[in-house]
């Protein structure tokens, strides 16, 4: 029957396209609708691909000591090009594997139905035995704070703005505001990082969390913690925040980073007694499952982890149930966070105060790249790597590191932290042998930097 898959899934982000291929390699006729014109959702399009070549291309310029005089919408247009690129490479992939891209804005009519409305706001009815829910996520917006004034801007909107800056408010001080912090802080530019809470990324182990506000703070970037907006006041030359501890700050503009909301409302869930949370996260089954058994939803719109790379293996892992759904397939409890400040943080396991609050005894193991050859001789000394090993059983229990290609650093600490019961202990980076020089010494120097302190 015309418009009738055996899938259909909506939005074309990490999650949607995880399942979609993973549906398609199965044989399993497949459909994707998206209502922007290009495939790739928000990752590619609003959030992680556009905000990390911006990155890049900022610290490219500090590491020249060139950012003088950059102009920011230079630096926009630049990352066209990258995000061309990936869209491009995307459109292969569902070529390749016979998957049908419809352009349009989806909306249940039941569980097995969903009205698209086309460009032309024309409609077609599709049909699937199954769903996939991939919508992604949006920046939260409060309704006290009036952001269609061009002064106050979201994580989506400083990437299209055409205004010129030399000051800004960065108010919310989670992953995406200290990102940006930074970023904007390497063009120069005055930055005042509110925080609602007592320290920057409490999540993150103390040790990293402090070397992160040090690093900030000695850029430039004032640090505001345990503050609260009482209003936001923008005019036509400047916005002015009012905290509730009365004190009162000014800058060109502000970004509002109070996190994000999932893209669920006017989708026709409530038809379907689907439900969602606060933020519109909707809420699945340890295997995706909405309360609809043949919906799923993956990435973003479920909420936490809120990673690109986790939303893609939900929706393979999705897909795989879709498929069987006698086989209990589960992703990797043990996800790396990777945040894109300058320098970068990545880490993986257990933090200090949680393996204290486990009363589990462990040894920490250092190694400072101040001290690193190939660190020196790239001039990027500002990093620690961080090993948290059992005292008895050597057991990895945590990695953190501070500075420059830390999320790529991580992932050494990563594949052996994977290998239960084969061989997963420090032992293994004093056994092995390293290049001459890396930054993948970090490791060696950390583990015998943590042997050391049990003798």
């Amino acid at each position: 029957m015309e418009n009738q898959y055996d899938v259909i899934i909506i939005g074309s982000g990490p999650g949607g396209e995880g399942a979609a291929l993973a549906l398609a390699k199965a044989k399993k006729t497949v459909a994707v609708v998206d209502e922007f014109y290009s495939v790739g959702g928000s990752c590619t399009h609003k959030g992680t691909i556009p905000s990390k070549a911006l990155r890049q291309n900022i610290q490219n310029l500090i590491d020249r000591g060139d950012t003088w005089g950059v102009d920011y919408q230079e630096l926009l247009k630049s990352t066209e090009a990258i995000i061309e690129t990936q869209v491009q490479m995307r459109m292969n992939f569902y070529k390749k594997n016979s998957i049908n891209i419809i352009n349009g804005r989806a909306e249940f009519v039941n569980s097995n139905s969903i009205s698209v409305t086309m460009p032309d706001n024309s409609k077609s009815i599709y049909n699937a035995k199954n769903f996939v829910i991939a919508t992604g996520s949006s920046p939260y917006h409060s309704p006290d704070i009036d952001f269609s004034h061009p002064r106050i801007m979201d994580s989506d909107k400083i990437l299209r703005t055409k205004l010129k800056f030399k000051t800004m408010i960065i108010y919310g001080a989670g992953i995406i505001g200290c990102e940006y912090a930074s970023i904007f802080r390497g063009l120069g530019i005055d930055i005042d990082l509110i925080n609602t809470r007592h320290r920057l990324l409490s999540f993150l182990d103390g040790e990293i969390s402090d070397a992160l506000s040090y690093h900030l703070r000695e850029s430039g970037i004032v640090i505001r913690n345990n503050e609260e907006c009482e209003k936001i006041e923008a005019g036509k030359d400047k916005v002015v925040l009012s905290l509730k501890s009365s004190k009162v700050i000014s800058a060109d503009v502000i970004l509002v980073a109070q996190g994000r909301t999932g893209n669920s409302a006017n989708i026709g869930l409530e038809k379907l007694s689907i439900g969602t949370d606060s933020r519109g996260s909707i809420k699945v089954s340890e295997y995706y499952q909405t309360e609809k058994s043949n919906i799923y939803a993956v990435g973003d719109v479920i909420g936490f982890p809120s990673l690109a790379s986790a939303a893609y293996d939900q929706g393979r892992l999705a897909a795989l149930h879709i498929l069987d759904k006698s086989k209990v397939n589960k992703i990797n409890c043990t996800i790396p966070t990777g945040i894109y400040t300058i320098p970068e943080i990545s880490c993986i396991g257990y933090t200090e105060k949680e393996l204290t609050d486990l009363k589990m005894p462990y040894e920490v193991g250092h190694s400072f790249f101040k001290n690193l050859t190939r660190a020196q001789i790239m001039r990027k000394t500002t990093g620690v790597l961080k090993i948290l090993f059992h005292k008895q059983t050597l057991e990895i229990l945590g990695i953190h590191c501070f500075g420059p290609q830390a999320t790529e650093i991580i992932h050494i600490g990563q594949a052996i932290m994977m290998q239960k019961n084969k061989g997963n202990t420090i032992e293994y980076f004093i056994d092995n042998t390293f290049n001459y020089p890396t930054m993948a010494e970090a490791y060696r120097v950390a583990a015998l930097n943590g042997m050391d302190k049990l003798n």
